[in-house]
């Protein structure tokens, strides 16, 4: 099944490795075949790993641009979701790392990442309601 991404003017995605930026008008690319794709809004720089669901979503993501499971990247995640598992009592977040999990072991790299990310998102709607920045500790 086709893939059909809209771009913004400008925007930036990585197509199996290689960013790509689209110009100056809305775009749209629809790509035939299977290729790993990840938007500007999806794309995290090693120095933005700061908190810990960060710490587990910046693996995850490198997995999927690489297309496998590599040791070094599968040990930080592994150590990452377990620190993450241990600080965290919500139950459905709970349920939403051993998801993150069990993708990465099937090697679902996408579901994976898309799961990392909910980590990421509760994290920071605790960071917003207890009025705390980034800093890079918060669970």
């Amino acid at each position: 099944m086709p893939l059909k991404l809209s771009l913004k003017p400008g925007e930036k995605f990585v197509l199996n490795g290689a960013v790509v930026q689209n110009g100056d008008r809305r775009g749209v690319l629809i790509l035939q075949n299977k290729a790993s794709v990840l938007r500007e809004k999806d794309i995290m720089q090693p120095d933005e790993a700061t908190t810990p669901a960060r710490r587990i979503y910046f693996p995850v993501m490198m997995m999927y641009l690489e297309g496998q499971v590599s040791p070094k990247l599968y040990d930080e995640f592994a150590v990452r979701l377990s620190e993450f598992m241990t600080a965290v009592r919500n139950p459905i977040v709970q349920s939403e790392c051993v998801s993150t999990s069990r993708h990465v072991m099937a090697q679902e790299f996408y579901k994976a990442l898309m799961s990392a990310r909910k980590l990421v998102d509760y994290e920071e709607s605790l960071n917003v309601a207890s009025g705390v920045q980034d800093r890079g500790d918060a669970v």
